[in-house]
Order: C-alpha cells, then sequence, then structure tokens
C-alpha cells in the first residue's frame, strides 16, 4: 500500500512545484508560438499562489507515506505526507498557501501577497451551471452567484448596467504534465480506484464531487454540442485545434480587484472576438483533485469581450458568450429560470468566471 501511495505522491509533487508547468508550456509555445496564454490557464498551471520563494501545501484524503524533496529554500525543501493522525494527502514547502479537496468541496487558501490578507475560498458540490442539460433547483436562484452571469444579448451594448458579482477563482487545482495526467483513470467505472489511489472515502463529500464531475462528463453532450473533458492543457490544446485550427486564440475574464460585492456595472464598450463563422470551443474548470477542464464546442456563438465599470470603481474586462441557439438545452436550466424565457425563443449571454475559458479563430 505504501508502494502505491509513493508513486501517487511522486507525480503529485511534481505537480505542486513550479518546474512541473515546464513541459505544458512547452508545448504550448510549440503548437501555439505567439499565442499569450490568458491569466485563467496561468493559474492553473501551478497552485494559487505558488511562486520561486513561496510555499504550498495540498492535501487530500486520508492515508500513510511521506516523501521529502529539497529545493534549496533556506527553510527546507518540499515535503509529501499521505496519513498521519490527521490524514489527508500533503504536499508542504516552507510558506503557507494551503490547497485542499476536502469536506465542504474544493478550497484554497493563500498567505496572502505583499500584505494582503489571507485569502480562503471554497467550490461546494453541486452540478455546473454552464452545462446545456443543467437543470436548476428553485433554491438556487437565491444563493448561486452564477445566477446574476445571465443576461440577454439586447442588453449587451455600451451604456446597459447590470448587477453582477465577480469573485476570486475557487477551484485552486492544477494541471498535471499529461503524460501523468493520462496514467490515472478517469471513469465512472474506476471511480472506486480512484478515489482509492488519492485515498477519498467514496461516501465524502470530496468523493461525491469527484464522481460527479466525471459523470457530467461521460453524459452525452446535446444535438450539435461537441464535448470533451480535458485533463492536461496538452489535451485541451489538442480538442480545441481539432475543432477550431491552429490560429486560435483564447480568452478568460480578468478583474482589477480579486473579489468584489455584488454592484451595478456599467458596460463601457464591447468586442466581438473571432471571425464570423460563430464557432467557438468553451472550457468550464470542473472540480476535481487535479484540473479538469469541460470543454465543448458548438456552431450558434458568439463571443466577446466586455470592459465595465463597478459603481465602486473596479475595472473588469469579461468574457461573454452568447448562444443563439437554446432549443436543446434543459427547460429547466438556470438561465431560463432567471431570464425568465423558454428554449430557444431568444439568444442567452452570460459571462465566464474567471477560471473558465474561451477559444476562438483568430481574425
Amino acid at each position: 500500500m505504501e508502494l502505491k501511495f509513493l508513486h501517487i505522491l511522486t507525480y503529485l509533487s511534481l505537480a505542486l512545484v513550479a518546474s512541473h508547468a515546464a513541459l505544458p508550456v512547452t508545448y504550448w509555445t510549440t503548437k501555439l508560438p505567439n499565442t499569450p496564454m490568458p491569466k485563467a490557464i496561468k493559474e492553473s498551471l501551478q497552485p494559487s499562489g505558488l511562486t520561486e520563494d513561496k510555499s504550498t501545501s495540498v492535501n487530500v484524503g486520508k492515508g500513510g507515506v511521506n516523501v521529502g524533496v529539497n529545493k534549496g529554500h533556506p527553510s527546507g525543501g518540499t515535503n509529501v505526507n499521505v496519513g498521519g493522525h490527521k490524514g489527508g494527502v500533503k504536499v508542504d514547502t516552507p510558506g503557507g498557501t494551503h490547497v485542499g479537496v476536502g469536506k465542504g468541496g474544493v478550497g484554497v487558501t493563500t498567505p496572502g501577497h505583499h500584505g494582503k490578507p489571507p485569502v480562503s475560498v471554497g467550490v461546494r458540490p453541486g452540478p455546473s451551471p454552464f452545462l446545456y442539460n443543467y437543470a436548476a433547483k428553485d433554491d438556487q436562484l437565491n444563493d448561486n452567484p452564477n445566477v446574476a452571469l445571465f443576461f440577454l444579448e439586447k442588453d449587451l451594448h455600451q451604456g446597459s448596467n447590470m448587477n453582477l458579482q465577480f469573485v476570486k477563482n475557487a477551484n485552486g487545482a492544477s494541471f498535471l504534465p499529461r503524460e501523468e495526467a493520462d496514467s490515472i483513470p478517469f471513469s465512472s467505472e474506476k471511480m472506486p480506484e480512484i478515489l482509492n489511489q488519492f485515498s477519498v472515502d467514496p461516501d465524502s463529500e470530496e468523493g461525491q464531487i469527484m464522481k460527479q464531475t466525471v459523470q457530467e462528463c461521460e453524459e452525452p453532450g446535446i444535438k450539435g454540442e461537441e464535448k470533451y473533458c480535458a485533463t492536461s492543457l496538452e489535451s485541451m490544446v489538442d480538442f480545441t485545434t481539432s475543432k477550431l485550427g491552429n490560429k486560435v486564440q483564447p480568452l478568460s475574464t480578468e478583474t482589477q480587484n480579486e473579489n468584489t460585492q455584488m454592484q451595478k456595472y456599467t458596460i463601457l464598450g464591447a468586442k466581438k472576438m473571432g471571425n464570423n463563422n460563430d464557432k467557438s470551443v468553451v472550457c468550464h474548470k470542473q472540480n476535481y483533485a487535479y484540473a479538469v477542464f469541460y470543454c465543448h464546442k458548438t456552431e450558434t456563438t458568439e463571443s466577446y469581450m466586455v470592459s465595465l465599470v463597478g459603481a465602486d470603481g473596479t475595472k473588469v474586462k469579461a468574457v461573454a458568450v452568447c448562444h443563439k441557439d437554446t432549443s436543446q438545452w434543459n427547460p429547466k436550466h438556470l438561465a431560463f429560470k432567471v431570464l425568465k424565457v423558454t428554449p430557444g425563443s431568444v439568444p442567452v449571454c452570460h459571462f465566464l468566471p474567471q477560471d473558465h475559458i474561451v477559444w476562438v479563430p483568430k481574425n
């Protein structure tokens, strides 16, 4: 058992140091030369807050092995533990960032930078409202921050006012190199093995989160949708370029402040991105032990970069995606409940959270 965990910890430790990002970045620059990497991807290449002079602690589940790696830091190196009396998979280097898959969802805590207070955020279990076959529950209209991200296309113009909230990315899971990601099973059939590898209790909240993510990836797409769950940056690039070609532009939402309150935002301007063929690939970050993106390509979408300013002066460059044909969506989708429209009646738009990405063909 210890030898099996030792193998798992080897790739976990590699995934949690800065050198881990070298392979995906090299692949990116080779496959997509002169293509800027959006912030959402940069932040998924390494755990939130990890820099050359910061450290990281990552916990998943229960267990019992220790691995130490000295990276030349004045305070010591990297320590990887599975187990102990507190349980969990744990990776430490000197400093204070903590990333965990645990009770209550996926959480990230960083010690703060340049005098800023610590950041602690989490993702609760639940389906993603950005999946077309998603059915919303009535209580989600009240407590889901994504409710405010949906709007009608007619409101996408300069001077339009919307009540919005852009919050700090809640999912701190990082990409594994493709070779490592491909060595880990990713299917409902193999879920007992997956949970055992990560020492996650199948009946725990983290276990339910991981099961749900895999199930959503396995469900068939709606008519006209081509979907794929990318378990590495390399596989995301391959899927996108297979659908749009090598001349692509990835975009993500960026805010002046990491966390903002719900407030009125005014649209300063909106620019349509990509060419005029209405093709795009949108990748939504899922809740999992490492970075997994639910990517789907449709033929009837338009993507925009939207400049907004909040009532408190906060500036946002937000990605908006407008769906021209929603006739195949679940009639109980959150967007229809929020906007009080029916499937296929009008184009439906939404802003992308900060950790999601839209890929469009370059002009």
